[in-house]
């Protein structure tokens, strides 16, 4: 038994050996016993024992060879074993993506755990989806403040809107939840209707559910909020550790508290509507219209000053440059944080305005996240805007360990995982940047594609490169500037000064104006086009001096004079220069 135990694993043979060779074994002993009994080896072969003389007997010879064998045997074992136990074993090396940190299968799910769906929309116009979704998250918002309660993020529940045929326990499976909260909303006149319902995805049974019927006033929307919030904590202790109340029978004192941060209806619902427009990306200007309007109809909504700041921050990124959207953004995270310092957005708005600025203060931006951070932990867009500015610096290793806390709260937020795929491409992990970036394409994530292209470029892969500059050209005009973008990227000797004419051409008779170098679709053709001259402090939402592609770049002084005008080494020689960069002398530096 102590052979085979040892051979199995090592022939990789089927767990049925060691059984058979037990039963063998078992069967096979009292016959073997019965057998040595009644009969004895002799030179003239097997006789009964009665009728062998004691001079005829080979009892002894036998033994002892029979003694030699068994001690050689253990021998044997004995180092078999040991040669198991301690010789090292060859397990190849799993590769880490970020699934499987984050959604692990097989992974346990606790019990403590809810999901909030987005509820449904049973208004007579079925024109209030932006309302239901605002309440379901304004619920679920509230249950993440609890203690040892796990929360499924916004963004991993509300990707199962319109899979609702899936069925609760699969959606809770995939979430990795035990419990979701699902329900409808009705507005109708001055009435309002919102029904929940706590179901256990165990075994699909319904747990609790209330319809609350009210006049439709902030207060009472708050309330609601307030009540299922409190219900849906007992519900689940009464799943943790069987208590269902006080010694009186009284129901437990409340655990959360919902706060009306407004009292003005009107302006919760121009909050609402504009929180749902942020959240899309799809119409910032309009989403900035409604936070505005927000605030007119309550100067001391906090909530949507934070929400006005954080619109107005990402409107450069997203090309939108007709106001200084910066110092909007400042003024309405400060207005945001006198009326309640609590909040946690408008501290990393800061923090982002900070860092986006031509001449950074690096530290004044790490500040302004770490407090965000320290308000509210679970913050995921502030461990993003660090992660970024960390990248940015050159700490990737720091932005790596933000962007997984940022996924591991929020598995399904794609802008974590498409910087952090930035983030090892700039510290030399091709392979896995190219990895993580193809993950978020299947996504449908879109950002920083012009990051990765130079590597696509670099591996030889043409018809990657052709889409992306096809897909980004696409027009009747657009024919000129496809080819010379495809050369850009894929011809090693692209020579941007013989060919600055024919860009410029065909940059006009595309867009029906001159090309301006100085803007940001300026920056990002220079950049491309290899013009870096005319690049100036290249910000992180177009390109970066981290850039590892093209490899003609290095061979410029145009990287170290990018980091030199963004104040970098100064930054570096107060705080640490990152691993791959290195002070020489006391006013030079130099990066790998």
């Amino acid at each position: 038994m102590q052979v085979v135990a040892v051979m199995t694993p090592a022939l990789h043979l089927p767990d049925w050996v060691d059984s058979f060779f037990a039963v063998a074994l078992i069967i096979g002993f009292p016959i073997a016993v019965l057998f040595a009994w009644a009969f004895e080896m002799t030179p003239d072969g097997v006789k009964r024992t009665e009728v062998v003389a004691e001079d005829d007997s080979i009892t002894g010879q036998t033994g002892r060879k029979l003694d030699y064998t068994i001690v050689g045997g253990l021998v044997l074992v004995a180092a078999l074993v040991m040669g198991n136990r301690l010789m090292p074993q060859k397990i190849s090396a799993p590769e880490v993506i970020v699934q499987e940190r984050t959604e692990q299968i097989g992974e346990a799910i606790e019990d403590a755990s809810i999901a909030v769906l987005p509820f449904a929309d049973l208004s007579p116009s079925s024109d209030q989806e932006y309302f239901s979704d605002g309440i379901a998250e304004e619920i679920l918002n509230v249950l993440v403040r609890v203690d040892n309660l796990k929360v499924a993020s916004r963004t991993s529940a509300f990707g199962f809107k319109g899979q609702e045929a899936l069925g609760i326990p699969t959606i809770a499976e995939r979430l990795k939840v035990r419990h979701v909260l699902e329900g409808s909303v009705r507005k109708s006149g001055e009435t309002l209707r919102i029904t929940a319902q706590l179901i256990d995805a165990s075994n699909d049974k319904h747990l609790w559910s209330q319809t609350y019927d009210r006049k439709l006033t902030a207060e009472n929307i708050f309330a609601i909020q307030d009540e299922i919030a409190n219900e849906i904590v007992r519900q689940l202790g009464i799943v943790m550790d069987g208590s269902e109340g006080s010694e009186s029978g009284e129901a437990d004192a409340p655990i959360v508290s919902v706060k009306a941060d407004t009292k003005n209806l009107n302006a919760y619902e121009l909050y609402l509507q504009a929180h749902s427009k942020f959240l899309s990306r799809d119409d910032l200007k309009g989403s900035m219209a409604l936070f505005e309007q927000a605030v007119e109809a309550d100067p001391d909504f906090a909530r949507a000053w934070a929400g006005l700041a954080a619109v107005y921050s990402v409107a450069p990124s997203w090309n939108v440059n007709d106001k200084d959207y910066f110092y909007l953004a400042t003024q309405s995270a400060q207005k945001a944080i006198t009326l309640n310092p609590n909040l946690s957005m408008p501290h990393a708005v800061l923090g982002n305005v900070v860092s986006n600025k031509t001449n950074t203060d690096y530290a004044a931006a790490f500040t302004h996240f770490n407090e965000a951070i320290k308000i509210d932990p679970k913050e995921t867009t502030a461990f993003l805007w660090r992660g970024i500015h960390y990248n940015t610096v050159g700490y990737f290793d720091k932005a790596e360990q933000d962007f997984l806390r940022c996924l591991d709260i929020d598995p399904a937020y794609e802008m974590c995982r498409r910087h952090m795929a930035v983030a090892k491409l700039y510290s030399g992990d091709t392979k896995r940047a190219l990895e993580l970036f193809e993950q978020g394409r299947l996504k449908g994530n879109r950002a920083q594609d012009g990051v990765f292209i130079p590597a696509y470029a670099a591996r030889g892969d043409a018809s990657t490169v052709l889409a992306y500059v096809y897909q980004n050209n696409s027009g009747a005009n657009f024919s000129h500037l496809i080819e010379l973008n495809y050369r850009s990227y894929m011809d090693p000797d692209f020579d941007f000064e013989k060919e600055r004419t024919n860009i410029e051409s065909a940059y006009v008779r595309a867009n029906g104006e001159a090309l301006d170098w100085e803007s940001p679709t300026g920056q990002f053709l220079a950049f491309a086009y290899r013009n870096y001259e005319a690049v100036k402090n290249p910000g992180i939402y177009n390109m970066d001096w981290w850039a590892p592609y093209p490899a003609q770049l290095k061979e410029t002084t145009h990287q170290k004079r990018w980091m030199i005008e963004a104040g970098l080494p100064e930054f570096w020689r107060e705080n640490g220069f990152p691993p791959q960069c290195r002070a020489v002398g006391a006013g030079d530096f130099t990066c790998d």
